[in-house]
């Protein structure tokens, strides 16, 4: 799957069209994806890989959205430990993900 994101990014770059690499980079009890998972979203919002699904997911998409427009790298800490917004936060884990746009 790796080589995968990273033939994808390629494809963005060789379009110029900027992408997002978002990559989980610590991951703290049960989580969906461990340390390296990762996913690339483009700009009109598709996205390729996956960094565990759910809402967490979505929250970095969220971001990943917010990194296009800005530009500005972060890292997002999903938190699956309670759920807030419905039942799908039950691994029970925290993932921090390092958002950055790639162009």
């Amino acid at each position: 799957m790796q080589d995968e994101i990273y033939r994808e990014i390629a494809g963005a770059l060789t379009k110029g069209e900027p992408v997002v690499l978002a990559t989980v980079a610590r991951t703290r009890g049960s989580t969906p994806r461990k340390t390296g998972a990762k996913m690339v979203v483009r700009k009109d919002g598709t996205f390729f890989g996956t960094i565990g699904g759910g809402c967490g997911e979505a929250e970095v998409w969220q971001e990943a959205m917010n990194v296009l427009a800005d530009g500005n790298a972060r890292i997002v800490t999903v938190d699956l430990t309670e759920p807030t917004d419905g039942d799908d936060k039950i691994c029970g884990g925290v993932m921090d993900v390092f958002v950055e746009r790639i162009a």
